[in-house]
């Protein structure tokens, strides 16, 4: 699937059922990441969970040809929408796929009159944190200001994952 071109559009219910595949693909890349191996498991969003996300209007997929080869997963929080998981398959990264899906879901966020973006991700794993920065997200430091991205950080801690490793990031949409 290298060097494809790819399609996106808004996600349908129905395309939650193939999201877990990709979901789990791509999580297998953090058998690369010192410490974060563990997180190379099939435990994906459930399909409900997915499905619940979808009729809320702003989840997006890709594809190459008739194969989903992307997703984002968003949900609304007042004037803020929250990416809770953006996945491309190994197959058809470095294709832009994933910046393309960012950049529409900007697009979609603005015209919605949502004023942010948010997310929480890996600080040093480069297509987490880093990957997002060079897309104009800042990571949030003062989550007093912020206390849903901090409620999550924590709930994240509570299940398991390294609280210093893991931060909140916001874009502001003009």
């Amino acid at each position: 699937m290298n060097r494809k071109s790819w399609s996106l559009r808004l996600a349908r219910p129905e395309d939650a059922e193939k999201m877990p595949a990709i979901e789990t693909a791509a999580a297998k890349l953090f058998k690369t990441v010192e410490g974060l191996s563990n997180l190379a498991k099939d435990d994906p969003i459930p399909v409900d969970r997915l499905q619940r996300y979808i009729c809320k209007g702003h989840c997006l997929v890709s594809h190459i040809g008739d194969v989903m080869v992307g997703f984002i997963v968003t949900e609304p929080f007042g004037r803020e929408l929250h990416i809770w998981e953006m996945d491309v398959h190994p197959d058809a990264q470095q294709n832009g796929v994933g910046a393309g899906l960012l950049r529409a879901c900007m697009t979609d966020a603005r015209n919605s009159t949502f004023r942010a973006l948010t997310l929480t991700t890996f600080r040093g794993v480069p297509w987490n944190a880093p990957f997002y920065a060079r897309l104009g997200f800042d990571e949030v430091t003062a989550l007093d200001a912020h206390p849903r991205l901090a409620a999550e950080l924590a709930v994240e801690a509570d299940n398991g994952l390294n609280r210093q490793r893991r931060c909140a990031m916001i874009h502001f949409l003009d």
